[in-house]
């Protein structure tokens, strides 16, 4: 018999660990002294140990451990918990790689401009929204041309929004598209966000639109007025271009914040993207 001290050495666990793993039921001392407490092991009883041990690296819980050695799952079972701990392993190895990609990438951007980007990109989902909605022409995609249009847009929506008692739902969103006139013109798509109970054919002053989930949209916070936004969307083409995505379509904007300083104003830009 071996005491816990000498047990917990030859497994190369703590005592505080044993103790544990005999309050789970996991591992039971052979005997323990009735009249000290103190436990008392075998020297077979390594061999559970050993397998307590290798099923935690794994990745299974003590509870699965258990429930494993204790022959109280079968081997179809193990096999699922086995393909399923591997599924987890192969997309944390995944998101690792991922990560290990951006860090690569921003040491090249530090190393070739000597200075630590301020605009930081995120993956993330966007979530559906219905929107009310009006659009209108601009001669191109430069500020000069977006200002005039986009801002008489907004007040003329909120204006009608207003007459029709309908509020806000969240932030203000804003998209662009080429005509397909051949021009250069961009097609301005303001809207604002709406509660889903407006019925979308209802005769309203302006359309109601459902924005898609957009299931993986590389975004970048831009602080300052939208004629300063050159940096923060560049960071964004950047980042898509040197982490394995490709655009899958227009980016929208959504004002965080429009106080009456644009300096403050603070804004989202969401681009769609896939891998590869």
């Amino acid at each position: 018999m071996l005491n816990i001290g000498d047990f917990a050495k030859h497994g190369r666990v703590s005592v505080r660990m044993l103790r544990h793993y005999d309050a789970l039921g996991l591992l039971r001392p052979a005997r323990v002294d009735p009249a000290s407490g103190y436990r008392c092991y075998e020297a077979a009883q390594l061999a559970r140990l050993n397998r307590v041990i290798a099923l935690k690296d794994l990745g299974f819980t003590l509870h699965q451990v258990r429930a494993v050695l204790d022959e109280e799952v079968d081997t179809a079972e193990l096999r699922g918990m086995l393909r399923l701990r591997r599924a987890e392993l192969a997309a944390a190895m995944a998101a690792d790689a991922e990560r290990l990609a951006r860090v690569e990438a921003r040491l090249r951007t530090i190393e070739s401009e000597g200075t630590m980007s301020t605009h930081d990109v995120v993956v993330k989902r966007v979530p559906a929204v219905r929107v009310a909605e009006l659009t209108g022409v601009a001669a191109g995609y430069e500020p000069q041309d977006i200002g005039p249009v986009i801002g008489p847009l907004f007040d003329e929506l909120c204006g009608r929004l207003a007459a029709a008692g309908i509020g806000h739902a969240g932030p203000s969103v804003a998209r662009y598209e080429d005509t397909g006139d051949g021009d250069g013109s961009v097609l301005i798509r303001v809207a604002v966000p709406i509660p889903a109970t407006v019925d979308p054919a209802g005769e309203h002053g302006f359309a109601v639109v459902d924005l898609p989930a957009v299931e993986e949209a590389a975004t970048v916070v831009h602080r300052g007025s939208m004629d300063a936004s050159l940096g923060a969307t560049q960071a964004l083409a950047r980042f898509i271009d040197e982490n394995g995505y490709r655009s899958t379509g227009y980016a929208r904007e959504l004002y965080l914040e429009c106080p009456e300083e644009e300096a403050d104003w603070v804004t989202e830009f969401q681009e769609p993207v896939v891998r590869g």
